[in-house]
């Protein structure tokens, strides 16, 4: 089996994704994506006219994400008409998905080079209409929310804290440390290798740096915040006037959840697009290309859709058991802070080290532009890996509908 390699990664700084206060807000999301795709061509003189194909995971594929985004922003980044793209949905997933596939089709020996990543623009999908009224995943099948109840993403995570016995406490201490370490990386320009300032058309700096960051969050500025996520029980589902308290009763009836989670230990609403460059050692070599790593493993892995957050440590322990390896042979692991449960599950069900995990903060601080994300992720374990001389990190992530994808990579 051929072996794929990473070249290079680049991606935006994250945006506050909020229309008229976020400073990328008022862009297109496949321009967005063109400008990281115009960087990482521009930087490794990337002849996109070899280019097999683009993977571009976007979740949201409706308005100015729609139309196959992957594919017009490479058109609008001036890449050559020749290469392809595509792009998928898997939740919050895309963007390690986008990879993965990329790397299987170099893998498998029918393509020598792709590119693959993720946009986002929360910004734009929250001024979007829901003309269904629905609220939850299931598209408003009702046949299927018989079958599994999903609830909204924060009510599970509440369910989880509720079910694995998380405190409040325990879960806010994870969000002030992810704080503290993104700062403390900010400062010391730990995420300056793949971020590209994006610059207006006009020429004028739109953003350079990580906008979403809350510094000098502490324990007692996190007490202030009110549970979010109780709010949501009495509301309806839709049309039909099922409530979310409802839904979670239909799977656990007898389940009294204690709600603990609120805006500061729950990831950032946030804009951003992200970019890698993978191809097979002979193509590298022809251009004179040093990898930067190799890609050891990767899984994908479905669970239980009511308890949708709980798959990453499967999705860990598959990706280990493909690569023959285990937990101690990881060097550093990234696993999405979608909520404050999520990584403290991964850490105490993997038995990690917490200074091994989310070394540089993670998306309660720095935000979770959902199919970017995982694209994001990749590229900040094989920088820190660089910083820090080391050599394999593991990456995944929950996504919406009980699944994770799951990635190790390899520094060459």
């Amino acid at each position: 089996m051929t072996d794929a390699y990473i070249i290079d990664a680049a991606r935006t700084p994250r945006g506050i994704g909020k229309a008229g206060r976020g400073a990328l807000a008022h862009l297109h999301s496949g321009r967005l994506l063109a400008k990281v795709l115009e960087a990482i061509r521009d930087r490794n003189d990337l002849n996109t006219d070899d280019v097999d194909d683009l993977v571009v995971g976007c979740s949201s594929q409706v308005g100015n994400q729609g139309s196959c985004v992957g594919r017009m922003a490479a058109l609008d980044a001036g890449w050559s008409t020749k290469s392809s793209a595509v792009t998928l949905d898997r939740f919050c997933g895309s963007g390690i998905t986008s990879v993965n596939l990329a790397a299987a089709n170099i893998m498998s020996g029918m393509d020598d080079l792709c590119v693959a990543g993720g946009v986002e623009m929360m910004s734009y999908t929250a001024t979007l209409t829901n003309k269904t009224n629905n609220r939850t995943v299931d598209g408003g099948n009702l046949h299927l929310r018989d079958l599994h109840p999903q609830p909204h993403q924060g009510i599970c995570a509440d369910m989880i804290a509720t079910l694995e016995g998380f405190s409040r406490q325990e879960l806010d201490a994870l969000a002030v440390e992810s704080q503290r370490r993104a700062q403390f990386a900010i400062d010391h320009g730990y995420f300056n290798k793949s971020v590209i300032p994006v610059y207006n058309d006009d020429g004028t700096l739109a953003l350079d740096r990580e906008e979403f960051p809350r510094p000098g969050t502490t324990m007692e500025t996190l007490a202030e915040l009110k549970t979010v996520f109780d709010q949501f029980m009495p509301a309806p589902i839709d049309d039909s006037g099922e409530t979310f308290d409802q839904l979670v009763k239909r799977a656990y009836p007898d389940l009294r959840i204690n709600h603990v989670h609120h805006a500061g230990n729950s990831s950032g609403v946030v804009d951003g697009a992200a970019a890698l460059i993978l191809s097979n050692k002979a193509y590298a070599d022809r251009m004179g290309w040093k990898p930067r790593a190799r890609i050891r493993a990767m899984a994908t892995v479905g669970g239980d859709p009511t308890l949708m957050l709980n798959e990453p440590v499967p999705a860990a322990n598959k990706v280990l058991a493909r690569a023959g390896m285990t937990v101690d042979d990881i060097d550093l692991f990234e696993v999405n802070e979608a909520f404050a449960v999520v990584a403290a599950k991964f850490i105490r069900d993997l038995k990690l080290d917490p200074e091994k995990v989310n070394v540089n903060g993670g998306a309660m601080a720095l935000g979770h532009p959902i199919a970017a994300t995982g694209s994001i992720l990749i590229g900040t374990v094989l920088d820190e890996l660089e910083r820090r001389d080391l050599t394999t990190g593991l990456i995944t992530m929950c996504t919406g509908g009980g699944m994770a994808p799951a990635i190790i990579i390899e520094r060459v």
